[in-house]
């Protein structure tokens, strides 16, 4: 609303001696004009050309998320349309004073403006009403204007009984719609129709907007109040005057930022941009103790998680894009500080702080202790900042050193020496809460970031030191081949993982706590997980089984066959076996026995078809020549 309407108002209230009903700023201060509207200089520049060149469209598609101006904007559309004064007698953009329907059509009771709510009236019914009055033309105003808000609410039939009368409407009749969920609305309903997209409106141009109101209801309202209630708001105009009407009761006439973090359940950011430190230097004891005076100040959880979130992207967005320290709804600490971050932390830092976060986010929707799952999420978040990055931790293990690990937290083995720390001072022990007497961990730093990196893994962990592949004992089982793995699936019983290791594996590298092997096309998706697992429950010790994208031996079944084949081969080359195959025609080999290998080529060959009674065998003694 407009200065003048609200003199008007006051003057009329005044004039009857009865006091004006209190209205919420969302309601009092309601754009009149396009000259009001904030934040959509486009369509308001596309509607003032169309309105002074005569090409008014027949109907308007306006879209956008809540409180952006829909309606409003539909009300000064119906307003445009009809405005009519004693000089002016025809639709305009450029309203200077009340006209003879303004009033009526603003407040939404003019005859010839019909709103409708979708929401409510979602039936054909309702809309062959309306195709059943637009043939007569309007009462006083010059345009019939019917004004659908939440038009996707309609049903698939009442859009098409509207289509044929929205493609050819009378010249008297205008249709305007709103609605939240573009999407939703048919192809053939916004082809006939004039789309317009209302966007949130920025930050700064509301601030603006909101100091203004507040210079006109007389309140005084700090600019870091201005700040959250723009932020929370999210570029909704009526959102952010509800907040502000609220914060002025809330603050009994001078709201401070305080009041307004108070009101809306926010921390304090300052606060929360320490603990975002803390935590990127490993300090779990000082993070825990942050939170938990956060906690008794009064801040949620959940929402100190929420925060700390929405900090780690502004500083991720602070390293590409600079210039977005601008933002009118920073504060300059914030603003700072996020820049100095972003230009010492890695973005595979901040990228896995903020997976860990969200995680912490969907625990605390369903846990019943919130502020613990917030402490076990900054532990681990700490945690990790003591961990190595993937790459360095593949360069250690690649230059076969271990001297640059970290130390495992809480663990009884020799503990980094303060002349090997390179983290960012002594505010990187991961686990002082829980490991008083160790010595901190060293943060392990990367070449091309002097900050520490973060190690996203299964539950936040990274490979230990311990993990590596340990010597082979003497009483351990030597395997050295496929065959000797075999061997050992079949001493341990485990038939289908014997069959799988002869069937999928083909041989690449055989070292003492490592295989590296090939897989055939069809080999089970779990086999080398599986294979791990039973490794080590056979020897006791861990083992790396690795996946080589090319080459590899035989397998052990393509072995035997090729074998079989060769032993088929030379049996049937020989001349009595040739002269017995003559004599009975359709006779074949099927199998050839070695003498002594009966037993062996019967456990290692599981898939071997049994020999029928017709079965030829050949001559052992020949078949031992043949060898």
């Amino acid at each position: 609303m407009s200065e003048t309407e609200g003199t008007e108002t006051s003057a009329m209230a005044a004039g009857s001696g009865k006091a004006e009903p209190y209205r919420v700023l969302a309601r009092k201060y309601r754009p009149l004009s396009f000259e009001d509207l904030i934040g959509q200089e486009p369509m308001v520049r596309t509607l003032t050309n169309a309105f002074e060149t005569g090409r008014i469209a027949q109907a308007w598609m306006l879209t956008g998320v809540r409180g952006v101006g829909k309606t409003t904007t539909a009300r000064i559309l119906a307003r445009a349309l009809n405005y009519e004064t004693d000089t002016i007698h025809e639709p305009t953009i450029h309203m200077q004073g009340h006209g003879i329907h303004c009033q009526a059509i603003m407040e939404g009771r003019h005859v010839d403006v019909v709103e409708m709510d979708a929401a409510s009236h979602t039936g054909i019914d309702d809309v062959r009403e309306i195709i059943a009055q637009v043939r007569y033309r309007p009462v006083s105003a010059r345009y019939k204007v019917y004004i659908i808000d939440e038009v996707h609410m309609l049903s698939n039939q009442a859009f098409n009984g509207l289509l044929k009368t929205l493609e050819e409407p009378p010249e008297h009749v205008k249709f305007v719609f709103a609605t939240t969920e573009i999407r939703k609305v048919p192809i053939t309903v916004l082809s006939r129709c004039q789309r317009f997209d209302l966007r949130r409106v920025e930050s700064a141009t509301l601030i603006a907007h909101l100091k203004g109101i507040a210079e006109k209801e007389g309140v005084s309202i700090e600019d870091d109040a201005l700040r959250l209630i723009a932020r929370a708001a999210e570029g909704s105009v009526r959102d952010a005057l509800s907040l502000m009407d609220q914060a002025i009761a809330h603050g009994a006439g001078t709201v401070p930022a305080t009041a307004v973090r108070d009101m809306l359940g926010l921390a304090d950011r300052v606060r929360i941009i320490d603990l975002f430190e803390k935590l990127m230097a490993g300090d779990a004891s000082g993070a825990l103790a942050e939170l938990r005076d956060q906690y008794a100040s009064g801040a949620d959880p959940a929402i100190v998680i929420a925060e700390l979130a929405d900090f780690t992207h502004l500083v991720s967005t602070l390293r590409y894009v600079p210039e977005a320290v601008e933002d009118a709804s920073l504060s300059p600490v914030e603003a700072e500080r996020g820049l100095e971050m972003s230009k010492t932390l890695s973005i595979r830092t901040l990228g896995q702080v903020w997976q860990l976060l969200l995680k912490a986010s969907e625990d605390l929707r369903v846990t019943a202790t919130p502020r613990q799952a917030a402490e076990m999420a900054l532990i681990r978040i700490a945690h990790a900042a003591d961990l190595p990055s993937p790459d360095d931790l593949l360069r250690m293990l690649r230059e076969g050193g271990t001297e640059d690990l970290p130390v495992p937290s809480g663990s009884q083995g020799e503990a980094a020496t303060p002349g090997r720390r390179s983290g960012p001072g002594p505010g990187s022990h991961g686990t002082a809460a829980t490991q008083p007497s160790a010595e901190p961990p060293r943060m392990v730093t990367s070449p091309d970031a002097g900050r520490p990196r973060l190690m996203a893994q299964q539950g936040g962990s990274a490979p230990r030191a311990e993990q590596r592949p340990q010597p082979q004992t003497a009483d351990e089982p030597m395997i050295a081949s496929m065959a000797d793995l075999a061997k050992l699936a079949d001493a341990r019983r485990d038939s289908l993982m014997r069959v799988s290791v002869r069937r999928y594996l083909r041989p690449v590298k055989f070292q003492p706590g490592r295989i590296e092997v090939a897989l055939a096309p069809e080999a089970p998706k779990t086999l080398i997980g599986d294979l791990t697992k039973r490794l080590h429950d056979w020897t006791g010790r861990r083992w790396v089984v690795s996946v080589a994208s090319s080459g590899g031996g035989e397998t052990l079944d393509e072995i035997d066959a090729s074998k079989r084949a060769a032993l088929l081969d030379d049996a049937a080359s020989d001349p009595e076996v040739a002269a017995v195959l003559a004599a009975f025609p359709g006779a074949k080999i099927t199998n050839v026995t070695v003498r002594g290998e009966a037993e062996d080529a019967a456990e290692t060959a599981p898939d071997t078809e049994l020999i029928p009674d017709d079965e030829f065998v050949a001559d052992p003694d020949e078949a031992d020549d043949e060898d």
